[in-house]
């Protein structure tokens, strides 16, 4: 979701800024070639719109099936909305930005990237209550229930929200570079790389990730341990007893697993571009090869198509909600479909019955004036034969 902000900025860098980096007494002159990257755009509004459908897909599911509707699940869907976002405001957005616009514009340039960083930090933040909640539910079970309820879910999605919102419209706040004087909305020359680097990365994506790992890797261990202290009382008296709690164990190192998985590809996809964004502050008159910077911003996009996916995939009761929605809206499709149909071959047996009613009703041809004379002096005729004889 970050990747967004830098994104289409981020392409002008290798193919363009140097333009404005190079010393000069002279104002820099603008971009040689702002046309956006056609394989790239093309790139990006696929993955706009699987971000988008699989996402909504997500959000259906949690709304349609109540076993759905855990605490978990509510963060995961915080996690799509803002993927959503990604697809549906940041993605475009990128392509606006990899042409250079808005131009002359400065302060709607950096709102919309702005905006862009702060879909990233709702996702992390949702990843980061999504492992505080699993660690409550592993370490303190029986305050559980106190702790995580729905409402407190609402009012945590809320605040990281907020505070995601807070932390993206700091460069709006003033932590930005000055205007460059061709107007052109190009990233690095309107974001500043210490804010980049030093705040939004090393302060707010790499220090919550690490603690994600850590949390995890608390988990981990302990469920592991209490596996091991199951396994040798099984034959004991409570072997019911212990059978439920090892097949509970199981159940939440899958769900744990699952998680996992999904924090691990989010790091994946997104630390190569916060590298190159390390890269270009330590070293800013470096050049960043074009396939190289564009590769790392899809990759970092692409991560909003993952994640529903990855709950079809480990996820029972997501995956057969999922199939469910398909059905259904096969059947839906079919039933609209058949409807228009006999919809439309009624509509066709009535309007060939209305011709046919129609031609037989139709009236006789016009006739000539002549005609209708002549017809007229032989009926009188025939009523009065003194006028025959008379002719």
């Amino acid at each position: 979701m970050e990747g967004a902000a830098v994104s289409g900025s981020s392409h002008q860098y290798s193919s363009s800024s140097m333009n404005f980096t190079s010393p000069s007494s002279s104002p820099s002159p603008p971009p040689a070639d702002m046309s956006p990257n056609r394989p790239y755009v093309a790139a990006e509004l696929i993955i706009a719109l699987l971000s988008t459908v699989g996402n909504l897909l997500v959000c259906a599911a949690v709304a349609l099936n109540r076993r759905l509707r855990t605490v978990t699940n509510y963060y995961l869907v915080s996690l799509a909305v803002a993927d959503i976002c990604v697809g549906a405001v940041a993605i475009p957005c990128a392509i606006l930005t990899d042409a250079g616009l808005p131009r002359h514009n400065f302060y709607l340039c950096l709102l919309m990237l702005s905006v862009l960083i702060m879909f990233t930090q709702s996702s992390i933040f949702s990843l980061l209550a999504v492992a505080v909640e699993r660690y409550v539910a592993i370490f303190m079970p029986f305050r559980y229930c106190v702790l995580m309820t729905p409402r407190n879910a609402v009012l945590v999605i809320f605040a990281t929200w907020l505070l995601a919102f807070l932390i993206g419209l700091v460069p709006l706040m003033g932590w930005h570079k000055t205007p460059p004087d061709s107007g052109n909305c190009v990233f690095v020359l309107v974001v500043d790389m210490t804010y980049m680097v030093y705040f939004n990365f090393f302060a707010c994506v790499l220090t919550p990730l690490l603690a994600m790992f850590l949390i995890y890797a608390r988990i981990f261990i302990a469920v592991k341990q209490q596996m091991r202290r199951i396994g040798p009382e099984q034959g004991g008296r409570g072997a019911a007893r212990q059978t439920r709690a090892a097949a509970s164990m199981r159940r939440e190192i899958k769900m744990v697993t699952s998680l996992f998985l999904i924090l691990f590809l989010f790091t994946v996809c997104w630390i190569p571009l916060h590298v190159i964004n390390c890269f270009l502050l330590l070293c800013p008159r470096c050049s960043v090869p074009l396939e190289l910077l564009l590769t790392a911003i899809i990759l970092s996009h692409a991560n909003s198509t993952i994640n529903p996916f990855l709950y079809a995939y480990t996820m029972t009761a997501f995956r057969d909600t999922f199939k469910d929605i398909f059905l259904c809206c096969r059947t839906m499709s079919r039933s609209l479909f058949l409807r228009s149909f006999l919809s439309s071959a009624s509509s066709l047996r009535l309007t060939k019955h209305a011709v046919w009613y129609q031609r037989s009703i139709r009236p006789t041809p016009p006739v000539s004036i002549a005609f209708l004379t002549f017809c007229w002096s032989s009926q009188r005729r025939v009523e009065n034969p003194a006028m025959s004889a008379s002719v």
